[in-house]
């Protein structure tokens, strides 16, 4: 892992949801009886930024998160709602986690996140000009996702297929395999996921 995939990551101070990560990551691992070792494997990930993760020496970035959902089986969402108190039934915007990932120039906030007895989230993500973020696997193979365009242009790869969104513009579809959201304009673009779990 190099420099460009550590970054800092946004949450809500010393004792919130961000520290309490680097922990539910080692506990993962651990329900699971998986070496650290066993987890770079599954990952790719190196062992050492593995360690350093789960010891809160370092920040994950989008694409490590990403692989560490995806040997986990569980989306980003589930994952950081797992280290948030529960959510209520109203979510106010300012109640709503924001994860930025300085290195890759992409912010996520949970508008909806994942709540026990619901299976519907919604994921608002902005991605800064010339922002890339490749995704090997989905976490959930055959997941249900809705991706609708606000601002800007989303070139988005689903499993080989390349599609170039505008404002207003949805893509639908059951993710598979790979998937890459790259901002290929000099603005940002907004964009909605919604996913349905099955």
């Amino acid at each position: 892992m190099n420099d460009a995939e550590v970054a800092a990551a946004d949450g809500s101070g010393p004792d919130g949801w961000e520290a309490r990560l680097p922990g539910r990551l080692a506990e993962l691992r651990v329900e699971r009886d998986w070496s650290l070792d066993e987890l770079a494997r599954r990952t790719g990930v190196s062992r050492s930024t593995l360690s350093r993760l789960e010891r809160a020496e370092i920040s994950p970035t989008a694409a490590l998160l990403g692989k560490l959902c995806s040997a986990y089986e569980k989306t980003m969402s589930q994952l950081l709602a797992e280290v948030e108190s529960e959510s209520p039934q109203l979510v106010r915007s300012s109640q709503q986690l924001v994860w930025r990932d300085e290195a890759s120039g992409f912010t996520r906030r949970s508008v909806s996140p994942p709540q026990r007895g619901l299976r519907g989230e919604v994921m608002e993500g902005v991605l800064q000009p010339g922002a890339d973020i490749p995704y090997d696997r989905p976490p959930v193979p055959g997941q249900e996702q809705h991706v609708w365009v606000l601002e800007g242009i989303l070139q988005l790869t689903i499993d080989g297929d390349v599609h170039q969104l505008r404002n207003g513009d949805v893509l639908r579809f059951r993710l598979w395999g790979r998937s890459r959201f790259r901002n290929p304009s000099t603005k940002p673009v907004r964009y909605v996921v919604v996913i349905v779990q099955q």
